[in-house]
């Protein structure tokens, strides 16, 4: 990975995905900030980052700077307000709800950041854009899970993305060696459309007693070699998550997109995932 230790960045939300957003940036050699209020995730975040720096410097993946910066790079906020004036990227990676996003990105807006992106998976760039004082400087950058595993972003362009905001967003996401593909913002985007068809497909696979959840994986992995099944990475994106994106997708795609039963009786009993330590599958909790 690239060494940019002059730039700076920050992400809004210490869960899953900003966990993982954080550690490539600082890996590659950025300053980081990290906003997340809630302090049992932030103690959460950085057992996560130790873990992860560890394991990438035993497999010989990272250089023992890079573990340390992929740590110690890391600051640790409670609040958008705290950032420091004019960075040079941040992103925001909380929930899936539009109310919660339009605030966070107002008070992230007026830090003055160069550039802001969200990392949202299905919700409008567009509509999204609204809450910021700049539009021409704001962008989707979709990362995928787990972030430091796979190697692309999805870059949205919405209605008064300027070219020199995709530019950046693209040379921003390639100093973490990752590649970019650039997409309309229309609905679900490209990949959580392509993502989310065959996780609903495999739900209702499962609702249905076709076949139990670690054959209907089995089934993709081996056959089609993808390189997770769908009921897994269900667990680990969050079946809230999903159950969130499938709802927003039903409303603007049509029904090919509707929950299934299973998913929502799930959500229902707090049984998310990997999060919760029960989803499609059982998952070991931290101690």
């Amino acid at each position: 990975m690239n060494q940019r230790l002059s730039q700076n960045m920050a992400v809004i939300g210490g869960g899953t995905m900003g966990v993982g957003i954080a550690y490539v940036f600082a890996v590659a050699g950025w300053k980081v900030y990290v906003v997340e209020p809630d302090a049992q995730r932030t103690t959460h975040m950085k057992q996560v980052l130790q873990s992860a720096a560890e394991g990438g410097l035993k497999r010989g993946k990272l250089t023992p700077a890079q573990a340390k910066q992929a740590t110690e790079g890391v600051g640790l906020l409670a609040a958008a307000q705290d950032l420091p004036r004019f960075l040079d990227l941040v992103i925001e990676s909380i929930p899936e709800r539009l109310d919660l996003k339009t605030q966070v990105l107002s008070e992230v807006a007026q830090r003055q950041p160069r550039l802001i992106a969200s990392n949202t998976s299905a919700l409008s760039i567009s509509e999204l854009a609204k809450s910021v004082t700049e539009p021409g400087h704001f962008l989707g950058m979709h990362f995928f899970n787990p972030v430091w595993s796979l190697p692309m972003v999805e870059l949205i362009r919405g209605d008064q993305t300027s070219e020199e905001a995709l530019a950046m967003a693209r040379e921003f996401a390639q100093s973490t060696g990752k590649t970019t593909i650039t997409v309309r913002d229309v609905p679900g985007f490209a990949t959580s459309r392509l993502d989310l068809i065959a996780s609903l497909e495999a739900m209702r696979m499962l609702e249905d007693g076709v076949a139990s959840a670690e054959d209907i994986d089995h089934a993709l992995v081996t056959a089609y070699r993808h390189p997770m099944g769908p009921l897994r990475l269900s667990d680990i994106v969050g079946l809230d998550v999903r159950l969130d994106i499938a709802r927003h997708l039903c409303q603007a795609l049509g029904p090919r997109y509707a929950p299934p039963r299973i998913l929502e009786e799930m959500v229902a009993k707090g049984h998310l995932g990997q999060k919760t330590g029960q989803g499609f599958f059982a998952w070991p909790q931290p101690h």
